[in-house]
Parts: structure tokens; sequence; C-alpha cells
């Protein structure tokens, strides 16, 4: 059985799904259970990670748990690992960032910082692991949604951005092969995720465009208007400058090079941006 926080996200959902196919039981920590909207076979439990104190007995029988720090931050993830220590769960894989390098520089910014501590407890505590480094979400076009489905209109900072934006299904995938790997191939490993091919940001919204078979422009705005547009619950405006300012230094170079670890730990290729706008019409019609 395996426990998965972070279950209504995108990629959580995907992973619940994935794991289901593959007839095996899954628990999915949620606020709310009733409006999950997850697959019937799915064993949804309540849990508020930022308030409730004791989670060993919500990991009780797991054979391995998803963390995803989305799910409740990082006071909530030690307390997830310290119950997944007390619970006895064996096996930990973590949904990490590509942001995190193992050296100094890993404090220089909020994304790489509070993943790189969460991966040294993860690490500390005695379990198998598996770090997923992503980046550059491809859900992350998700936020120009309303743009799009109001005036077609995408204000974003930097058009020039590049970077391989990787299809969260594909991320859900290699969660999937980590948690259930029965021969410890992916075991303490750290794979480094991305999709197939550089993209812009202006080159993404080309991509919706056609996926949804209509106009869409993007417009260049002042960085300090991108960050406070980005500020909510989780990410306060200094971070939200600091996210801002690591996309403006992408224009040059992408941040991180495409790598093959999709296809190597699923066996299949990455899927492409295009395809993931095509999967994703709806959200942007």
């Amino acid at each position: 059985m395996i426990v998965v926080t972070g279950a209504t996200g995108n990629i959580g959902r995907s992973l619940v799904g994935r794991l289901l196919e593959e007839g095996v039981p899954v628990r999915a920590l949620t606020r709310d259970p009733a409006r999950a909207g997850l697959p019937v076979r799915t064993e949804a439990v309540r849990a508020d990670l930022m308030a409730d104190t004791d989670l060993a007995p919500l990991l009780s029988g797991a054979d391995a748990l998803f963390l995803n720090l989305a799910a409740g931050g990082g006071e909530s993830a030690q307390r997830l690992i310290d119950a997944a220590v007390e619970a006895k769960v064996p096996r930990l894989v973590f949904n990490s960032s590509l942001g995190v390098t193992d050296t100094p520089a890993d404090e220089t910014n909020f994304v790489s910082r509070s993943h790189a501590a969460v991966e040294r407890a993860v690490r500390a505590s005695g379990l198998e692991w598996t770090f997923l480094r992503g980046g550059n979400y491809a859900t992350n076009a998700l936020g120009w949604a309303p743009a799009v489905r109001g005036n077609g209109v995408v204000r974003d900072p930097h058009p020039g951005a590049q970077g391989a934006p990787i299809h969260e299904a594909d991320l859900a995938d290699a969660a999937a092969v980590a948690l259930l790997d029965r021969t410890g191939t992916h075991v303490h490993r750290v794979h480094r995720l991305t999709g197939p091919e550089v993209l812009t940001n202006a080159q993404q919204v080309a991509a919706i465009a056609e996926a949804i078979g209509r106009p869409v422009r993007i417009e260049q705005i002042p960085e300090d208007e991108a960050a406070e547009a980005m500020v909510g619950p989780h990410l306060p405006l200094v971070a939200a400058r600091e996210l801002i300012g690591l996309f403006g230094r992408t224009v040059d170079a992408p941040a991180f090079p495409v790598t093959d670890t999709v296809a190597r730990v699923t066996g299949h290729p990455a899927r492409s941006f295009a395809q993931w706008a095509r999967d994703h019409a709806a959200d942007f019609s």
C-alpha cells in the first residue's frame, strides 16, 4: 500500500491513477476526502498536514510514502518523515527540485533551500529514499489559463525565458517506478527529470494557442508586477521576487540541461509540451 501526499494536486492525482492501474492500494491524504474527486478505489483519508500532530497512524501499514513539499511545507514534511520512521514505512520518494545541487548554492534561493532541507532530513531518517528532482513543470503554465480564457493575452516578465517543461504524468510515472521498485534499482538515487525540449515562454504560449485553436499572444510586464501577482499563502513576496529573478536569468540559457531520465526510468520518452497543451486544452478554453 502506498501513501500519497498532495494527492489532489497535478502530480499526485496522476500518481494515484497510475498506482491504481498497477493494482496497488493507495491511501491519499487530503484535507477534504468528500471533495477530493479521487477514483473510488482510493482510500481517501482526512489529514491536515499543517495542523495534525500525530501523523503516524495515517501511515500505518504503508509500504512507501510519496512526499510532496507542496502538500504542507517544510515543517509538515519533517513531521511526515518522523511519522514514517515511527510507523516503520520502509521507503520514501520525495518530489524534490532541480534547483538542488548539493552545493552551497542551494542556500541562495527559496526553492532550492526548502527542498534541500527536506532532502537532508530524508537522508538522515534511515529510510530507503529516491529523490525526483523536477523543474519547470508544464503545469506552471496553468497560471496563464485565466488570461487565455479571458482576452487571450498572457502577461509575463520574461517571454524569452527558456526551460524544458515536464508533463506531470511523466513525474507520476517516474514516482510510481520508484515507489514500486522491487530490485533496489532506485534506492538512494537522485533522478533529474526534464521535458524533452527547450522552449521559451513565448513558444509555450504558441503551443497552447495551437492546442485550443485560437490566437493567444504574450505581453511583457515589469518583474515587480509579476512577483506581486505570484504572492500566496505559501509564497511570500521575497520568494516570488527570487523566482522571477531566476526565470530572468534563463533568457540567455536554460537553467538546466535536458535529460533523458524520464525515458531511462519509465521506459518511454518524455511527453512534449505540445502534448501537455492538448491534454489541458479544456483548462484554457
